[in-house]
């Protein structure tokens, strides 16, 4: 099994190589792979040293798979060519999300949907992610009208300038700002950049993704994205309506029952998700669960979950595991 991490170097492309050491996945040759300016440069895989390789070299080593977190960009010139030459590529960009061609995958949702034909495999954004894992067996159960959500996002969804900025304003120095304003003791409703209707890049990524891996184009999503002053995970406030209605009991035991949620749902003994608690788990941990009183069918929860792990790379290699157990690699 030869895989290709493509933005070995990066944030999330380092913390796919921890996952994928941590899940024992069978690699019998890892190929690191990031820009020029990184190649030759080494890194360590389960007490191995392995030198960072260009694109054209990895190609030509046709691995099995190719996950990828080195940007969009990149994405749409480099994945068609790993795929020419047969490797199945997962990608953790959002370049082939929305194309009607590829498959949108979280694996606890929609993992039956791949066949051994699709070389190009899209991961979804890391906040549709963790609000779907809690969502989908909610809208199995009771049909899902509209989602309001808010998110409370961690600098780490920025990468490495991001995390700099925070840190160099906490301790008083100059940096390179990766936001519009000072982040520290601050929130900034503006992740990504904002498009002609008002909203940004990330909110329509909550619209969009929901709808194609729900398949149903009839729920209504709205969404504001907020980035606080946190160093890892994700917190969303997430309003559901749905088409019929519930027993708060029962749909609490779905929520409990279902594959990777961990329900925290205690006020009494302040026990709630937090990213805190959240931070190097794969789980999405939901709680603050309760009924809107405003208006009927309708339901509060709070989501929170690690970004870097189930929003992107432990995502990532769940999407690889299925592919190898099913023997479509």
């Amino acid at each position: 099994m030869k895989v290709a991490v493509v933005g070995a170097t990066g944030l999330v492309g380092r913390k796919m190589l921890q996952v994928l050491e941590e899940r024992n996945f069978p690699v019998t040759e890892l190929m690191p792979v990031a820009s020029e300016r990184s190649v030759g440069k080494e890194i360590s895989f389960k007490g191995k040293n392995y030198k960072v390789m260009g694109m054209r070299d990895a190609i030509s080593m046709k691995p099995q798979l190719a996950i990828f977190s080195a940007g969009g960009d990149t994405s749409l010139e480099w994945a068609p060519q790993f795929a020419a030459v047969g490797t199945t590529v997962v990608d953790n960009s959002s370049a082939w999300r929305m194309d009607p061609t590829k498959k949108l995958v979280i694996p606890e949702i929609n993992a039956h949907v791949l066949t051994k034909e699709d070389k190009i495999i899209a991961n979804p954004n890391c906040s549709t992610i963790q609000m779907l894992v809690a969502l989908a067996p909610l809208h199995k159960r009771y049909g899902i009208k509209r989602v309001v959500v808010s998110t409370y996002q961690s600098v780490t969804g920025s990468g490495l300038k991001g995390i700099n900025q925070l840190e160099g304003e906490r301790e008083g120095r100059e940096v390179k700002k990766a936001y519009a304003h000072q982040i520290d003791r601050n929130c900034l409703p503006h992740c990504d950049s904002f498009t002609d209707n008002g909203y940004t890049k990330e909110e329509m990524k909550l619209v969009n993704e929901t709808c194609k891996i729900l398949g149903d184009d009839t729920i209504k999503v709205t969404a504001t994205a907020v980035r606080v002053p946190v160093m890892g995970g994700h917190s969303e406030s997430v309003n559901i309506e749905f088409k019929q209605d519930y027993d708060l009991n029962e749909l609490r035991e779905l929520l409990a029952h279902s594959e990777g949620i961990v329900v925290q749902d205690d006020p009494a003994r302040n026990l709630y998700p937090m990213a805190i608690t959240a931070n190097e788990k794969d789980e999405v941990f939901v709680g603050r669960i309760r009924r809107d009183f405003s208006q009927p069918n309708s339901l509060n929860l709070w989501v929170v979950s690690d970004n870097l792990r189930k929003g992107a790379a432990t995502n990532a290699v769940q999407i690889a595991e299925y592919l190898y157990k099913h023997q479509l690699l």
